[in-house]
């Protein structure tokens, strides 16, 4: 009883701590989406407001929904997993996606085209991910779909981990020029893919050794 009581506490611990890490980029995000078309000469092509508005949306649910599914308490309740499932998976498609969309065809300056080619490149990890996912549940494979989740859901919230990486580097070394950016916004996605490695691999020795864990952070 005491065992399930400290289980279910550190899984309440966890989701406060990515619904946390993820309200910068979601705070973010709705104050962007004020700011699409409304100064004309800056407005940016159509398709390209579509999919900023698409990516601001689709990644706020994908990252607050997503964190609920690594409560131990959640995730023994089928139904709630695979219903909340069922939206994540399209939102998460939708983010990545997005994100593609506007590295490639909205990626900045020129000074700026090695930040969008490393946006690009994990926004394409993070779909893959989410493919490969979605394969694993038809396959009944529960161990690798939640390791492959784990993965893309550390891309969707690394904007948190970003903004904190670009203050605490902000505090002793001042403002951050596009070059730094670029490589505290790497540092951000490096983290956080490292991290969700950890993870999966810590939750895959416990089931090798039949230790129970029901989640994800586990």
């Amino acid at each position: 009883m005491k065992g399930e009581q400290q289980r279910s506490r550190s899984g309440w611990l966890a989701i406060t701590g990515l619904l946390l890490l993820s309200a910068l980029p979601v705070l973010g995000g709705v104050l962007r989406l004020g700011e699409v078309g409304a100064v004309p000469e800056s407005r940016p092509p159509l398709a390209s407001s579509v999919a900023i508005v698409a990516h601001i949306v689709a990644t706020s649910v994908y990252c607050i929904l997503g964190a609920f599914q690594f409560s131990p308490a959640l995730r023994i309740r089928r139904g709630w997993h695979r219903t909340a499932g069922r939206a994540l998976i399209p939102a998460g498609f939708l983010s990545g996606l997005s994100a593609v969309w506007l590295a490639v065809f909205f990626g900045g300056p020129s000074d700026e085209r090695a930040l969008a080619m490393i946006r690009l490149v994990f926004a394409v990890a993070m779909t893959l991910f989410l493919v490969l996912g979605a394969l694993a549940i038809t396959r009944r494979d529960f161990t690798g779909h939640g390791a492959w989740m784990t993965r893309a859901f550390a891309i969707a919230v690394t904007g948190g981990t970003q903004a904190l990486v670009v203050v605490v580097w902000a505090i002793p070394f001042g403002e951050v020029d596009v070059v730094g950016e670029t490589w505290l916004v790497a540092t951000g996605f490096v983290i956080n893919s490292v991290v969700a490695e950890l993870l999966t691999r810590r939750r895959s020795d416990r089931l090798t050794r039949g230790v129970p864990g029901h989640g994800a952070l586990r």
